[in-house]
Parts: C-alpha cells; sequence; structure tokens
C-alpha cells in the first residue's frame, strides 16, 4: 500500500495487487521490479474522504451552550436530634412516624414531630441540563421537563459566570422551554434548517452529561422523522447523549443549531447507540408564542386518530396505506359540527397531504384557532373536502346520551356474529342511528378480533342503522370477498376485516 497526502482532509490510497508483492524472480530481481511496478500501475486508486476535523466548529459553539441545573422545594423536617427531643423520634425519623420498637408505646406523631407536616418547606438540588442562547439579550432555548417543578433556575456559562435564569414559557406537549438570563451582549448559536438534513450526515451535541458541562460528542444522522407517538417526528442520530444532556443544540458541521437534544432509546437508563432530538424548524414555530403569551395555542378538530395498514387501505380502495383513520369524533367538535364521521381517512388537510398518521396532529395544531381549512377525507370509495373551522386545543369536548329505542336481536351470521341494539353501561338500549351491538362473536370474527360489546358501524361502504338492516347487508355479502368492518370500542373506532364463512 502506498499513501500519498493531497489535503488536510482527503487522501488517495494506491493499492496494488498481490502480484506486486508476490512474484516469481524469473529474470532476475529486475524482472520482478518490472512485474510489481506494472501490477501497481495497473491497479485502480480509490478516493477515501477522511474524517472531519471537527475542532473548528466546537471553538465556534460551545460558548452558547449552557449548563442548567435547577432546585426544587420539599417539606421541612424537624432534627430528632434538637433541644427536647424525645428518643424514639430518632426512630421515627429513619422508619416513618409509625414505627414503633418494641417497649415504645404506640402513639401518633405528635404535632411538630419531624415528619409531622410543618408547614415549612427547604430547597434542595432537583437535576441538571443544557440549553443553548438563541438571542444577544439572554433569550435560552431547553427543554421543558429540565425545569419543570423547579423553584430555582440557574445557568452556568463556558466560563465559569452564574446567573439566575426565570421562565419565560413552556410546552409540555413538545417538551419546549424559553427561560432568559438578565444579561447583554450574548453570542447567540446560529438556527439552521432542519428539513435539509439527510441521513448520514454528520452532526454533533454539546450539553453536560451527568454534569460534565461543555462536554462533545459526535456522529450522523441516523433517520428522519421518526415516529414515537409524541407530538413533533424526532431526528434520530447516533451522537452519544446521557442524562444531563437534555436540551442541548444538535449542530452540524456549518455551526448551526438542527435540533434540540431531548430522548434516547435505552434497557439501561444510557446512551445505547440511538438518541432523539426535536428539529429546530418545529421548536422555532413556538418561540414567538412562548415570547408572547408564555404557552402556546394550538388548533383542535375533535377527533382521535390511527394508522391505515396496507390491509385496509387496499380494503377500502385507498391504494396506498397513507392518512389517517378517523377512530372517534367528539361530540359538538369541530369535526363532528363539519360532518367528518368515525371510519373515515383523513388524507389532507388545508392542502398538505397527510403521509402518516403523526402529520395531522402537527398540522392542525399549528393552525391558528376559528381558521378555516378543507380536510380531506376517503369515504365510501371517494375522496371529500369538508369545511372545517378549527377550534382551540384547550376547549372540551361536550358528551351526552340518546334515549332509548327497541330493536330485535338477530341470529348468528355467516360473519360468525349475533348482534342487538346497542346499549349504554345499565343495559338500557340507546337511541342510535349509528350501529348495532355485537351480542357473540365466534369463527371468523372472533379470529379477526371482535368481542362482545363492540359496536359495528359500516359493513364495506354501508353505514349501519338498525338491526334488520345489519342483516340484510351481511346477507348480502360475497362469498369468496372478505368484507371489511368499521368496529367501535369504547372511544375507539377500527376498520377490521372478515372473510365470509
Amino acid at each position: 500500500m502506498f499513501l500519498t497526502q493531497e489535503s488536510s482532509t482527503k487522501m488517495k490510497y494506491v493499492v496494488a495487487g498481490a502480484a506486486a508483492s508476490l512474484f516469481l524472480v524469473v529474470g532476475g530481481v529486475a524482472g520482478g521490479a518490472a512485474m510489481a511496478q506494472d501490477s501497481a500501475a495497473a491497479a485502480s486508486p480509490t478516493l477515501v474522504e477522511a474524517l472531519p476535523n471537527f475542532t473548528k466548529v466546537v471553538a465556534e459553539t460551545e460558548g452558547s451552550v449552557v449548563n442548567i441545573r435547577t432546585t426544587e422545594a420539599v417539606p421541612a423536617r424537624r432534627s430528632p436530634l434538637g433541644p427536647g427531643a424525645d428518643p424514639s423520634d430518632l426512630f421515627r425519623w429513619f422508619f416513618g412516624p409509625d414505627f414503633n420498637a418494641p417497649g415504645m408505646p404506640h402513639q401518633a406523631p405528635p404535632k411538630g414531630h419531624p415528619k409531622a407536616p410543618s408547614g415549612k418547606e427547604r430547597t434542595v438540588p432537583r437535576g441538571i441540563g443544557s440549553g443553548f442562547i438563541i438571542s444577544s439579550d439572554g433569550y435560552i432555548l431547553t427543554n421543558n421537563h429540565v425545569v419543570e417543578k423547579s423553584n430555582g433556575i440557574f445557568v452556568t456559562m463556558t466560563n465559569g459566570k452564574e446567573y439566575k435564569a426565570k421562565i419565560i414559557g413552556t410546552d409540555p406537549r413538545s417538551d419546549v422551554a424559553l427561560i432568559k438570563i438578565d444579561v447583554k451582549g450574548l453570542t447567540p448559536l446560529h438556527i439552521g434548517d432542519s428539513d435539509k438534513l439527510k441521513k448520514g450526515q454528520w452532526v454533533l451535541a454539546i450539553g453536560s452529561p451527568f454534569g460534565l458541562d461543555s462536554t462533545v460528542t459526535a456522529g450522523i444522522v441516523s433517520a428522519i422523522n421518526r415516529d414515537t407517538g409524541d407530538y413533533f417526528p424526532f431526528i434520530q442520530t447516533d451522537v452519544a447523549v446521557n442524562p444531563g444532556n437534555s436540551g442541548g443544540p444538535l449542530i452540524n458541521l456549518n455551526g448551526e443549531v438542527v435540533g434540540i437534544n431531548s430522548q434516547i432509546v435505552s434497557r439501561s437508563g444510557g446512551f445505547m447507540g440511538i438518541s432523539l432530538a426535536i428539529p429546530i424548524d418545529e421548536v422555532m414555530r413556538i418561540v414567538d408564542q412562548l415570547k408572547a403569551n408564555g404557552k402556546v395555542t394550538r388548533g383542535r378538530i375533535g377527533v382521535q386518530i390511527t394508522d391505515v395498514s396496507d390491509e385496509v387501505a387496499k380494503a377500502l380502495g385507498l391504494g396506498r396505506a397513507h392518512g389517517a383513520l378517523v377512530s372517534n369524533v367528539a361530540q359538538d367538535g369541530p369535526a363532528a359540527k363539519a360532518g367528518i364521521r368515525a371510519g373515515d381517512v383523513i388524507t389532507a388537510f388545508n392542502g398538505q397531504k397527510i403521509d402518516h398518521m403523526s402529520d395531522l396532529p402537527r398540522l392542525v395544531g399549528a393552525t391558528k384557532p376559528d381558521t378555516q381549512v378543507d380536510v380531506t377525507v376517503w369515504r365510501k370509495g371517494k375522496s371529500l373536502d369538508i369545511k372545517t373551522t378549527v377550534g382551540e386545543m384547550s376547549s372540551a369536548a361536550s358528551s351526552g346520551q340518546a334515549a332509548p329505542q327497541a330493536h330485535k336481536a338477530s341470529p348468528t351470521d355467516k360473519l360468525g356474529l349475533r348482534v342487538g341494539p346497542v346499549t349504554d353501561a345499565s343495559g338500557s338500549e340507546e337511541l342510535s342511528s349509528s350501529g348495532v351491538e355485537v351480542t357473540e362473536s365466534e369463527g371468523v370474527a372472533a379470529q379477526a378480533g371482535i368481542e362482545q360489546g363492540d359496536i359495528i358501524l359500516r359493513v364495506n361502504n354501508t353505514d349501519i342503522t338498525s338491526v334488520s338492516q345489519y342483516a340484510k347487508v351481511v346477507e348480502g355479502l360475497s362469498d369468496s370477498k372478505p368484507a371489511i368492518l368499521l368496529v367501535s370500542r369504547g372511544e375507539q373506532s377500527q376498520w377490521v376485516i372478515v372473510k365470509p364463512e
């Protein structure tokens, strides 16, 4: 192997073949040397890019990353060794107020007992985390879980100076908090564009893992838009992140913040190769609201949603699995008033496509309340645009119960189901124009997961309105094609595929 250096970051490796090192001595050493030279010339050189040098990026950014420690208030306890203390108090201090050793009279903790409420509090350390400066006048971003439930927040700069901070605003749903210190002339980090991230791109994390401030780790972007069920999809990396890194920045090689390090996936509590960061584009959308109001106001349409599986998409004629399947619609909520139903698949919101279920909460939440938007739903083989007025997240959906109505129960059908009228928790029949209640499930229906008490709302593209109507629909089902049933259980609805017997 011959090595020639071309620059500080690139090196050319020219690898000679096996014939260059192993050859027959025919015609003398000169002949062998000639063979080696010919083989080396014939070998194809391979260009390999060396690891990047992170020192410049770190030097430009670490001064804007801070250590955050917090304190909390806990009830104060009187010392058991103070003047006039009962010797038994020493035992009760350690073992609890109800502890009674042999020979000790049984008694309730007296007023003023070490564990009796005194009305006083003491301040103790709560935890550590990280943050980073986003403005010259002292605004700092971190995670909400770093500062929540604290009665004191202290920010330490890399030069060792410590400042007391105050909370400007928090958003538990996204786990973002904005705090501020009373300092001018700070150097903020540059905000990047997380939408431009690509898999395999180098990134750095700077923070205070286990209290070790200004610690730098490096890795690559492992995945983008990693859906974990949280409000935002995450940036997944293999950058080493540990307790104390929370709230610190994820930085690209241009020295720009592309995310806030927030979570790790671990079985041990420590780093195991998977860390998650909140995309900075999503974070900056809520910073202005935190500055202005101290909280984030989000839109709401009042639906519960689930994923659309390939099997369900095929049965509904969607072509491919995409969108958000409506499993429940809040009564008197914006969606219910607009005409959105359980079983609909929302494929677009306000002109933006819904590829994954997690796209919908983010788009709805980012919409200002009282805004009218078009919600595109897939229903009974057709795409419909439904105008919906977005509500506010904090508004509660009202609930109600209908009056009774009598129906006849049906016999067991080709789906393996026996159904009756919908009943409430007390056994009274509910007045409802939607669905029938499963009273018995066996055979193919039971194998598909349908249980007693489930409500069948739709069979294929037909809404179920009564027991007799359900029986006619099922009787007309093809014996060779699977049927898809919209089944409600509790407050959730889902599509279930059943092949008739």
